[in-house]
This record gives C-alpha cells, sequence and structure tokens, in this order.
C-alpha cells in the first residue's frame, strides 16, 4: 500500500515538474484513471489533447490515441506509458494497403471516414476522421454524390448504416476484445439477472447488438447508466471502463458483460501500461511518439474536420 501511495506522489510530482498532463482512457486499470487529469474516450481526449497548454502529453492509452495528440499538438513532447501497446484495429488496416485499395478503385472517387482507431498514416489517407460517439454525425455530413468507404470497423460501420440509412463500402476490421462477446454470452448473464438493462459498445458484432437496449460510445454509457430506472446494468466493452462507472454511479450495480471465455474482458494493448511505466515516461520522457511533418499535416486536416463538424 505504501509502495502505490509513493509511486503515485511521485507521479504527481514529475507531473508538476514537466508541466506535463495526463490523458486516460476509460479502458486504462483504476489506478491510473485515479492519476489522470482526464478520463474519458477518443473524442473527448482529442479535445483535450488540443486543448492542453502543457508542455508534455502523456498519453495512458494504445499507440494511435498518442499519434492522434502528436498530430494536433507537433510543437509537444508526447510520450505514452509503453511503445507496444497498439490496436486491433489498427493493425487491421495498414496504411499501404489502404493506399493500394484506393488506386485500385481510383474511378469510385471514395469519400473515406476512418475510425479514430487507426494509424497517422491512414488518417492521412482520409477525408474526415469519427469515433463512436460522433460517428453517425460525420456519416450523415459525408457528400451524397460520391460512394463512402468506411475504415476500419467492419461492425461499428454497420451500426452506423443503420442508424443512418447510408450505404457504405466496410473494411473488415473488428476489435478483438468487443468481438468475444456473443450472443450467448449476454444472454447467460441475462439468466442471472432478468431485469437488468444492457448496454453496449458499437464495436460488437450485430448479434450483441440486438440483444441491447442501448448501443453508444463508452461516454454516453455514463450518462445512460446515470440516468437508467433500474439498479443492474450489463456493461458490454472492455472492463476498464466498469471503475469509472463505478465511480460516476455508485448506486448501479454495474455488471461486465462475459465472454464465451471469462468472466469479462481485458485489452491486452491497453493494460500494457502500469504506474510504473507512467512514471518511467515522466522521468525519462520517453518513449515519445514521432512523425514525419508531411504525413502529419494531412492527418491534421480531417482531424480537424472531424472536430469542426462534431461540435
Amino acid at each position: 500500500m505504501q509502495l502505490a501511495l509513493d509511486l503515485k506522489a511521485e507521479i504527481r510530482e514529475l507531473k508538476r515538474a514537466r508541466n506535463a498532463v495526463i490523458l486516460a482512457h476509460n479502458y486504462q486499470t483504476g489506478d491510473i484513471q485515479d492519476v489522470a487529469d482526464y478520463v474519458g474516450d477518443s473524442l473527448g481526449l482529442a479535445y483535450q489533447a488540443k486543448a492542453t497548454d502543457a508542455d508534455v502529453i502523456v498519453f495512458c492509452g494504445v499507440h494511435f490515441m498518442a499519434e492522434t495528440a502528436k498530430i494536433v499538438n507537433p510543437a509537444k513532447i508526447v510520450v505514452l506509458p509503453d511503445k507496444d501497446a497498439g490496436c486491433s484495429l489498427e493493425q487491421s488496416c495498414p496504411a499501404d494497403q489502404l493506399a493500394a485499395f484506393l488506386e485500385t478503385n481510383r474511378e469510385k472517387n471514395y469519400y473515406v471516414i476512418a475510425y479514430i482507431n487507426c494509424s497517422g498514416g491512414v488518417k492521412a489517407l482520409c477525408d474526415v476522421i469519427c469515433t463512436s460517439g460522433n460517428a453517425v454525425k460525420i456519416v450523415n455530413l459525408a457528400p451524397a454524390d460520391r460512394p463512402i468507404l468506411f475504415v476500419p470497423d467492419a461492425n461499428l460501420g454497420a451500426w452506423v448504416m443503420e442508424q443512418t440509412g447510408r450505404k457504405m463500402d466496410l473494411w473488415q476490421g473488428a476489435c478483438y476484445v468487443h468481438v468475444e462477446f456473443t450472443r450467448d454470452s449476454i444472454n447467460r448473464i441475462k439468466t442471472e439477472y432478468p431485469d437488468a438493462l444492457v448496454v453496449a459498445h458499437p464495436e460488437c458484432t450485430q448479434a450483441v447488438r440486438l440483444l441491447a437496449d442501448e448501443v453508444c460510445s463508452t461516454e454516453k454509457m455514463v450518462t445512460y447508466c446515470k440516468n437508467a430506472p433500474v439498479k443492474d446494468i450489463i456493461v458490454v466493452t472492455e472492463s476498464g471502463m466498469l471503475h469509472r462507472l463505478k465511480r460516476e454511479c455508485p448506486d448501479k450495480n454495474l455488471i461486465p458483460g462475459p465472454t464465451d471465455r471469462c468472466a469479462c474482458a481485458d485489452c491486452r494493448y491497453m493494460k500494457m501500461n502500469t504506474m510504473e511505466k507512467l512514471r518511467n515516461c515522466l522521468r525519462d520522457l520517453a518513449p515519445r511518439v514521432e512523425m514525419d511533418e508531411e504525413t502529419r499535416q494531412r492527418a491534421e486536416l480531417p482531424l480537424l474536420r472531424m472536430l469542426e463538424q462534431s461540435k
């Protein structure tokens, strides 16, 4: 216990000395969330990264998130606790493969919408970015005279098509965590809590989304759970979300959505970050996120377009 307290104190002192801001995604472990200056989803973190006046941005999340912070803050030092904290969605859509696809299909003149869970190289190839929280709005604002290519999450893209009625071609990527939830695993937990409401992330498969009372981003889950008229709520997303929900909705019985193999779902990439690594990256200002300026500038335009359209 004393070691944990000393580590928290060391992180806070280093943060002060470095004039740093600590951003943490909702899927980070509870101890990291508790020392962060801001905890949120991809859209909220994108705004915070752009607005900060700190000299150093410590991004407790995965690589594409820290890279996004660097894209909109080129003059700032951006570090993340573990350089290998990646994302299965980012890995599913390499920039060279997307570039080759667009070249092969040049005559279609795709309007490319990229879910923020992608590399800077992919962002640089698209027209606008979206998050799970603003995807419906961004797609509704897409031009009607061009076909839409949605990358890289096919499940999120399919859900957005259901909400908007817009036809899109979908890149066949998926979040490996969210596809582990199944209709059977959710039905099993529903037998234990028959009156519970189910809230699910749109990265889940359609079979799971159809069982949900609400499908929404992690940030919107907070409001949904606060306002839910029942005590029992099954939360179908990565396990780290439960920490924030329990803090902000203390009167609810929040039940982690189970998968077929375990009682809850952990993202191995998100959980690569630890308090020790957070302390070390503040101390050493490493590992840093860097990118070439041409790619950064091209990637910044669709990000700024997203921020403008999501106001």
